[in-house]
This record gives structure tokens, sequence and C-alpha cells, in this order.
């Protein structure tokens, strides 16, 4: 049967493996490895010895392996292959094992012949296969396997171990932390590591111990110079140096700088990704000559799991700069400074650190300050669906379009439709959620909308803190694809020394966890935190750090400043129903009996007109109902402000009465009277409001 299958290798070089009978009659199958096209042909009987279907076989030795040969079985195989190749032998033997498809594993011979064209290059293997299960079922066969399994054992752990080492390495530094390590280097016995990178052209050297190994001139070398790094780059082939005198007689320019090492022999590997060099690795020993097969095998698959973490790690790396570089490309470059509040914005991308997020927050100063108190600003927070770079656009175009509806005067509710009818139209299949706070610094009245995002918090200035419920209305987007744009308005004081926190789910929500107890967990850190925002921003984010999560975390804090600014004294407020007049009449009498009661040394006559005026105009032009509030502001100058809310968004404009109108001079009467006035959107309507300046 030797003979028969010693003559079946002994083929003419350009004739093709063919059926044999003979062969088939004694269980052997032929293959024809033609190693140029990558072509791997199996006749008949090879089939049945490996127990694969035809059907099932595309030609490719890839396949075959993942399909029969589990990886250290075809790991070895490769590495007794390239050992003929390297070896100039024109054949090879082997026993491996293969895995049927009843999951039992059986034992396998294979012998090839290696076919090289005129330049000594191998271009084919011929060979055979045959099933040697009862072979090795003798004692001898039996020990011989014993001893192979146990090498296979120890060479298969070192592999896992390190490998399941390098799965959780997430950047390049992390890979060489794992080699360097007591799992990594040292458990193959090396006593020193070097390890470069291809770039440009050249071989940058990344990583090398122990301290004091370092060779002078090779922290960047190129590809072409006499360098073991640089031939295994090269030639994409392992490096075996077997003796001190070998490194020496091979590498002159390197020897000298490693005899004080007392280095014996090394083992260069090159990082292969992709199909492409990606860097060079080398371990260097003190304490032995040579690498058996086993050796030379391991160290070739761990080389091939290094570079497979390399490449993952570099291309975390790229995503991660890209994301990072997305995401503050998107957010405000930065915050205004606002009059009469202290403001902290913090942004955390996710655990994964490659992710896009849609998280974002935006700042925007609004139009209508107020002569004698502090701005009005609108504070946003929102949240596109989806994690990548698409959500990152998406967001940065709505959150252009919601700074351009907000600064246009538009009242919250119709800047968050506006919105969404925006996000409707761009053709995206992404929705998202958005909380808006439309605040007036001078009187500390909050105007917040909801489209589907969580709830805010607020932390009072004596360090209380409880959530702010808000009747919301559907994530943007969605609303406006089901026609149900009505975002119902809440509205809250924000009283000086108060903080407002306007967070995405980032920061409250873990998998497994009820949102109610994640905002709970929120409000006590809230509320045992600094009071001073920064500080505060800070501790939250920390928090997120320690507790982890796979989830952007954005934030903006909002404080109303106590010190030197606009603080809201006594106040009066008061509902007026259309068609009630003596609803109008109580109106006046509070508000002169008020102006008396808290001692404003004001014309009382003028000030209850300019409100009976005010009050009127909104029952009068918008045909429902009116809300007076009247208020004296504390600060650097103390006033007295009056405001009429109705339920239109029409705006009011004075007009010429002429000598004999009766109507049109309500807004003149005002204009005369009060120190200020202006117009504010509240809602779906609007408030005007008065100052009259206080001595």
């Amino acid at each position: 049967m030797a003979d028969r299958g010693a003559s079946a290798l002994s083929l003419p070089k350009d004739r093709p493996v063919r059926p044999d009978p003979v062969l088939a009659l004694n269980g052997m199958g032929s293959f024809d490895w033609d190693l140029d096209a990558g072509l791997f042909h199996l006749d008949a009987q090879a089939f049945e010895v490996l127990d694969l279907p035809p059907e099932e076989y595309d030609g490719r030795l890839e396949t075959l392996n993942a399909l029969r040969v589990p990886p250290p079985e075809a790991a070895r195989l490769d590495a007794t292959v390239a050992r003929a190749i390297k070896d100039g032998s024109d054949h090879y033997s082997a026993y491996f094992r293969i895995r049927c498809r009843d999951g039992t594993m059986r034992w396998t011979h294979t012998r090839g012949r290696l076919r090289r064209d005129d330049s000594g290059r191998p271009h084919r293997v011929v060979g055979i296969l045959r099933d040697a299960t009862e072979e090795l079922a003798d004692s001898t066969a039996r020990s011989l396997r014993s001893a192979q399994d146990e090498a296979f054992r120890q060479q298969t752990g070192v592999v896992q171990v390190i490998s399941a080492a390098l799965a959780h390495a997430r950047s390049v530094q992390d890979v060489i932390d794992v080699l360097k390590d007591t799992h990594g280097v040292r458990h193959l016995g090396a006593t020193s590591l070097v390890m470069g990178l291809v770039e440009a052209g050249r071989i940058r050297l990344v990583a090398e111990g122990p301290a004091g190994s370092f060779v002078p001139g090779t922290l960047v070398t190129r590809i072409d110079e006499p360098y073991p790094m640089s031939e295994v780059v090269r030639t994409l082939s392992p490096r075996f140096i077997e003796s001190p005198e070998e490194f020496a007689a091979h590498y002159p320019i390197l020897w000298p700088h490693l005899t004080g090492l007392r280095i014996t022999s090394a083992a260069y590997l090159p990082l292969i990704a992709q199909a492409r060099p990606i860097g060079a690795m080398g371990l260097l020993y003190d304490d032995r000559r040579g690498f058996s097969a086993e050796e030379r095998a391991v160290l070739v698959a761990l080389g091939s799991s290094i570079a497979q973490s390399l490449m993952r790690a570099m291309l975390f790396e790229q995503e991660k700069d890209l994301a990072q570089g997305l995401q503050q490309a998107m957010l405000p470059r930065s915050i205004p400074s606002v009059r009469g509040a202290d403001v902290a914005v913090r942004y955390r991308s996710a655990a994964l650190g490659r992710d896009i997020g849609g998280d974002w927050y935006d700042l925007i100063p609004l139009p209508g300050d107020t002569p004698s108190g502090a701005g009005r600003v609108g504070a946003v927070i929102g949240d596109v669906q989806g994690h990548d770079t698409h959500a990152a656009a998406v967001m940065g175009q709505l959150r252009i379009v919601l700074r351009a509806y907000a600064t246009e005067g538009h009242a919250p509710a119709t800047v968050m439709a506006r919105a969404s009818v925006f996000l409707h139209e761009l053709d995206t299949d992404r929705f998202a959620t958005c909380l808006y706070a439309e605040t007036d610094l001078t009187t500390g009245v909050v105007q917040m909308v909801r489209a589907g995002h969580i709830d805010p918090l607020l932390r009072q200035g004596d360090g209380r803190c409880a959530r702010v419920t808000v009747e919301g209305g559907l994530p943007l987007g969605l609303s406006a694809e089901f026609g149900q744009l009505e975002y119902p308005v809440a509205t809250l004081e924000l009283d000086p020394g108060s903080t407002l926190l306007l967070c995405t789910d980032g920061l409250v929500e873990l998998p497994g966890t009820d949102l109610d107890d994640g905002m709970s967990g929120l409000a006590r850190l809230v509320c045992e935190g600094p009071a001073e925002v920064e500080a505060l921003a800070d501790r939250l984010i920390q928090a997120a750090e320690e507790r982890g999560g796979e989830d952007d975390v954005a934030l903006l804090l909002l404080r109303r400043r106590a010190p030197g600014a606009a603080r809201p004294g006594r106040r009066l407020r008061q509902h007026v129903a259309v068609g009630d007049p003596e609803a109008l009449a109580q109106a006046r009498h509070l508000i002169r009996a008020a102006v008396r009661a808290w001692g404003v040394r004001a014309p009382a006559d003028e000030i209850e007109l300019v409100a009976d005026e005010l009050i009127t105009n909104a029952l009068l032009h918008t045909g429902g109902s009116a809300i007076v509030t009247v208020r004296v502001l504390e600060g650097s100058e103390r006033r007295l402000r009056i405001e009429v809310e109705d339920c239109s968004s029409a705006l009011p404009r004075r007009r010429d009465a002429g000598e004999s109108g009766v109507f049109g001079r309500g807004l003149l009467l005002v204009e005369r009277l009060a120190d200020a006035w202006g117009v504010q959107a509240r809602g779906s309507g609007k408030a005007v409001w008065c100052e009259f300046r206080l001595s």
C-alpha cells in the first residue's frame, strides 16, 4: 500500500492528479493543490475520507478547514507545509484530526509532494489522504497520539490564554500591555519583546522590553534595512534564529547591541491582517537554541492572533477619533455667557467609545431682553435615535433648526412642532426626543415643552431636588408623521439660587433598571452634590463614568444667580374670565390693594390704569380669558412688573386713534405711563408686560 501511494505521488510535472482506482480500493483519496490559484481539488475518495459532501465544498482550502479541520490542527498542518517549503524539501507527511459530520473526531494521514517551477518556487502540491484511525489504534500509536494531544493542548492553551486577553484590547497600548504581562511574553518563556508598526513605508517601534534593551537607531527603520523585523515585513514569512552565531552572521548591525542580553535564539513574526503587513514582532530568548515544529506552529498562530487584535485596536482608535471629532463638531463650540445665570454643560461618549451618539445640548440667547434685567435663554437637550454617523448628522441639522426657530421668537410649543415637521420632511427613518425650556431670567418664569424626552430636575436653593413632571408630546418626527403636533406647555418659577437640570437618558438608565428608580437616584445625587454648577456637572459625569453604561450622556445645568441678580419679591396672580365684568373689577381692586400693601411709592392710579388697559385689550381682542400677574422685582434696580397672558399668538400693535377715535389709545397710554413694555411668546399665546421703576 505504501509503495502504491508513493508511486501515486511520482507524477510528471504537467500531469494533473486523476482518481486512481487502486488508491480508492485501499481507502485512499488524492488531492491537487494549485498554490497560485488557491484551489484545493479533491477526488471522490478524498471526499469520503474527509466525510465531506461535494456540494458543500467550493474548492477553497479555507472552506475545507472551516468545515472539517479544527484550528489547532490546521495551524500545525500549515506549519508543516511551510517548513517543507522553507527547507527546500519536495515532500511532507503529517497526521491530523478532522471533525466528522456527526461531531466525532477521526485521525487522518496525508502525504504531499511539492512541485516547483524553474526558479525553485513551489506552485503545486499533489498528495494523498487516508483514514488513519485504525492505524493509530495500537498501544504505540496511542502513546504517540497521547503525546501529540498533550503537545496540542499546551500549544492551544498558550494561544487561547493570550488570545482571550487580547480580545479585550481596545487600543494598541492594550495589546502591548497584554503581551508584556505574565500571561503574555513570559508565558512563552521569552526574555524580551520588540514590536513595530508599518507606517508610510517605515517601521516605527511601539514596544520594547525589558527596560534597557532599546537599540539606538531602531525607533524608526526602513523596510529595506538589514533588520529582522524589516525582513519579515518584506517577505511576509517568519524568521526563526536558532543560535547566537546565526544572529551575528545574518544581522551584524543589530547583534552587537544585544550581546548584553545574552540572547541565544529569537523568533520574528510578521503581523499580517487583511492580507497586508501591519507590523512585526520579535521574541528574544536567553535559555534555548532552536524551535521545534510545535513551537513554530504556536508562534505562527500567535502572530496571526496578535495581528488581528492590533488591526481591531487600530481601527477602534481611528473610529474613536472620528467619532469624537464629529461629535464635537456637531455640538456647540462654546456656550455663551448668560447675564443672570450660571451654566454648565457636559458630554460623555458611550462606554464602547467609538460609537457616534445623537445626544446634544444647546443654549440659545433669545430676543426680547428686558432693558433693566437679565435676558431670556432657551435651553435644549435632545437625543436622536441611533449611534452612528447618520444619527450625528441628523442631530447637527436638528440643533440648527431648533436654534433658528427659537431665535425667530416662536413660542416653545411652536418651536417643537416646527422641528418635528422638519425632521419628518428630512426623509430619514430616525426620530428624536427633545426637551426645550425657555427661561426669563428677569422673572424666573420657565416654560417647557417635552417631546418624548425624560423630565427635568429642579434643585431648590436650599438643596432640595425633585423631578419636574412635564406633560409631553410624541418624539420629533413621529408627531408630524401621525399629525399630533400639540405640545403642552408647563410653567414653573426658577427662584434665585435654584438650578434646572436637563439631561439625556444615559445619565439615569441602565439595563434591567426602572426609569423612575433612575430618576430618584439622580435626584438624590443632585441633592447631595455641590451647589456650584461646574462642580455639580463634574460630579454627575463622574458618577456616570463609575456606573458605566453603553449610552451617551449629555447634560445642561442652568442656575439662576442670587447675588446681585433680579429676584422676585411679592407677587399677585389673578385669572380674569371673558364676559365677566366682576372679575375685571376685582382684578383692578386687587392690584390697587396689593400696590398699597407692598408699600410701593409709585403712582398707584397710573399702575391701575395701565393694568386695566392690558387686561381689557386681552379680553377684547382675543375672545378668551386672561391671566394677570403683578410682582415686585428687587435687584440693582427695584421694579414693579405687570404681565397679562392670553391664548392668542397675534401681536398687539399701536394704532393712531385720531382726534375723535374711541379705540386705539390703549397701547399709547401704556407706552407713555410705563417705563418699559414688550411682548413675549408663551406657549400657544403671548404675554404683554410692562414695568415701573420704583424709588
